[in-house]
């Protein structure tokens, strides 16, 4: 009995073996590409949840932010509740006596009255600001009401005086060139406007001052 080629066999051995190291590497390279594909989705997971993260963090501070300014909110309210309402300043400026007595003079000549009007002061002497009650013969004016009624009882003396208005001007000159250096030298580090200020209030009290003039004194110097 004639033996087998041993050839033969190891050409199918051979194209055996190829065939399977074709197969392998095909599933090496299916396995390769599933592990890739897993790995490419859990990025997106990943990132997904990084983002997710995120907005939530951002959500939270929103919320903490819009609580902080709605409780800044409600204590201004209850500050503003708490608090006592605020009056109204009872005290009025010589500028605002004037121009009402000014008003009510106009009212009394369109009805044909006789009433005389005396100035609180005259308006081309400085006035400081925050002087906003009037001294009328020793009587205090804080407001308009009050000043008329203080400019009524004294007007018959300021009748006399002959309108001391008109002398007004020159009468405030003479007594800041007089006491203007003294206040200056008294007080170095105040400004001139302070100083001015002080030199005023002495002014309204001062008997240099033609309103403060009573008749009698008026009638001395006559």
């Amino acid at each position: 009995m004639p033996k087998k080629f041993e050839g033969e066999n190891s050409k199918v051995a051979v194209a055996r073996a190829r065939k399977d190291a074709v197969k392998q590497a095909d599933q090496k390279k299916k396995e390769e590409k599933k592990e890739e594909e897993y790995w490419k989705d859990d990025d997106k997971n990943v990132q997904k949840k990084l983002q997710r993260k995120d907005e939530k963090e951002k959500k939270k501070v929103e919320q903490l932010e819009k609580k902080t300014i709605l409780k800044s909110l409600a204590d201004q309210e209850m500050d503003a509740i708490k608090a006592p309402p605020k009056q109204a300043s009872s005290k009025v400026s010589r500028l605002q006596i004037q121009a009402e007595l000014e008003k009510r003079e106009a009212a009394a000549k369109g009805k044909g009255s006789q009433t005389k009007v005396v100035p609180v002061e005259n308006i081309d002497a400085p006035i400081p600001e925050n002087i906003n009650r009037v001294v009328i013969d020793g009587e205090i004016a804080s407001s308009v009401d009050e000043a008329i009624q203080v400019l009524r009882i004294s007007g018959t003396a300021a009748e006399i005086e002959r309108h001391p208005e008109k002398r007004m001007k020159a009468a405030h000159t003479a007594f800041e060139e007089r006491h203007l250096p003294r206040l200056r030298e008294e007080n170095p580090n105040m400004r001139l406007s302070q100083i001015k200020q002080m030199l005023h209030r002495e002014w309204l009290k001062s008997p240099e001052n033609p309103l403060n003039a009573s008749p009698s004194q008026y009638n001395k110097k006559n």
